[in-house]
């Protein structure tokens, strides 16, 4: 039901695009910009090619990142993120952590869902050329990616916890906890770059955990 709720509201926030022509993917870009592509069947039977552009450093009137939905090569439709984009047999949902996309799918009236298919000369194309060139490898990288974020998130509670423990009001309670790491702000630097790296390398797959990309962010 709040999924529901949400998407409808998404749905409220798209405008008309303006009609003009997708550009393509150019490589100084992979910084700031994913491009997504779904491919449909319209109920005539003829074929349509929906694409999704996300522009990481422009932003909507309230704030937001926008992203634009351009049909058969044309901007149909314009939102600030989170998007719902209404597409024949169902919505392109797309929403963003603070490393990149987190969800870019097409969820169709039952309820399934697609993820669309990024641009060969993305970031994110390149990460799944690499995927299926090296499966293998691809699997250690992102396992290595979800290690260091969970060694993160330890040192984040295990630091945090002795700093709230000192306090006055509270060590008389509970005692005062001591944390077994102890690093220094050059430690906690490098880790920070480390957990940096590896929330960008899981968004580039879109993926996403509360827990670990969120407390990383």
């Amino acid at each position: 039901m709040f999924n529901e709720v949400r998407r409808r509201r998404a749905v409220q926030r798209v405008r008309p695009g303006d009609g003009r022509a997708l550009k393509r993917f150019r490589w100084w870009q992979l910084p700031f910009r994913a491009l997504f592509y779904l491919r449909l069947t319209r109920d005539d039977g003829r074929r349509t090619v929906c694409a999704v552009d996300v522009r990481h450093w422009r932003n909507n009137s309230s704030g937001n990142v926008k992203a634009c939905l351009y049909v058969d090569g044309r901007q149909h439709a314009r939102s600030g993120l989170p998007a719902a984009f209404p597409v024949p047999g169902g919505v392109v949902e797309v929403r963003m952590s603070a490393f990149g996309l987190k969800r870019c799918h097409y969820v169709t009236a039952d309820g399934a869902e697609y993820q669309l298919v990024p641009d060969g000369d993305s970031a994110e194309g390149r990460r799944a050329h690499f995927d299926r060139r090296h499966p293998a490898l691809s699997r250690g990288v992102g396992f290595l990616s979800s290690i260091v974020l969970v060694v993160a998130v330890f040192l984040l509670v295990v630091q945090l916890a002795e700093q709230l423990t000192r306090a006055d009001g509270v060590s008389p309670y509970v005692g005062a906890f001591s944390s077994p790491v102890d690093l220094s702000a050059w430690g906690n630097s490098v880790v920070g770059l480390i957990t940096l790296t590896a929330s960008t390398e899981r968004a580039l797959r879109l993926r996403h955990s509360w827990l670990l990309d969120g407390a990383a962010g």
